[in-house]
């Protein structure tokens, strides 16, 4: 399954694109987060069987952000977003549910599996599969199935997730081994190598175009008084 690393670097690559210059430290930390956030759900499985990959992981929650966003940014008339952050805010707040989406759910969802309409609908769906052509029998894809064999079964009920922090259902042996995925396949590594070079590249690119502005500035600033002498 993809660590908390890989989703934070899905959400490192979101938040690079879509905030382009306003992307900075500060909005690096904000879609990290956001895209980590998911993951949390894993504590919640001491109390809560289950809870991993479904209590965050349902669609249900960035759905409620979206309509709170969307009722402060677009239907009040006074939108408190803006008024304490400005424009700037409300961009990063989008791009935080992006990247709490894009990296933090959609990765486990397309790989082996999320809760994706808990708690309404209490089953774990994925999207992991092959799409290929062959000249035999043309297009082939095995990641949505129609009519499969028998009806899907995992539930919170009867399917735990496996993490460092939770291994199995109940309580553990002293010696359990506990694993904490970082890269678990080369084609991850490379997801993480190629975030961290654009999203390093890109805030140096925006730290530099801040620098100049300001040197700019103030060059024209000295320039008018001089001037005005």
């Amino acid at each position: 399954m993809p660590s908390t690393l890989v989703h934070v670097a899905v959400g490192g690559l979101l938040g690079a694109g879509l905030l382009g210059a306003g992307f900075d430290r500060r909005a690096a930390a904000v879609v990290f987060v956001a895209a980590a956030l998911p993951d949390v759900d894993t504590f919640f499985g001491f109390v809560l069987p289950g809870a991993h990959r479904a209590l965050l992981h349902t669609f249900l929650f960035p759905a409620v952000l979206v309509a709170v966003l969307a009722y402060d940014t677009r239907v009040r008339s006074v939108s408190r977003l803006r008024t304490r952050f400005g424009p700037r805010g409300v961009r990063l707040a989008w791009a935080g549910v992006v990247a709490l989406v894009g990296g933090g759910i959609l990765p486990d969802l397309f790989t082996n599996g999320v809760n994706a309409f808990y708690p309404l609908h209490d089953a774990f769906y994925t999207m992991n599969g092959r799409l290929y052509l062959s000249n035999q029998r043309g297009v082939v894809q095995t990641f949505v199935d129609l009519s499969p064999a028998e009806p899907a079964s995992w539930t919170t009920r009867n399917f735990h997730y496996s993490t460092g922090a939770d291994p199995s259902p109940g309580a553990e042996p002293a010696n359990v081994e506990r694993i904490f995925p970082l890269a678990m396949s080369g084609t991850r590594l490379m997801l993480v190598l190629l975030s961290a070079f654009v999203v390093g590249a890109r805030l140096r690119e925006n730290e530099r175009s801040a620098e100049e502005a300001v040197e700019t500035s103030e060059t024209a600033a000295a320039g008018g008084q001089n001037a005005s002498r």
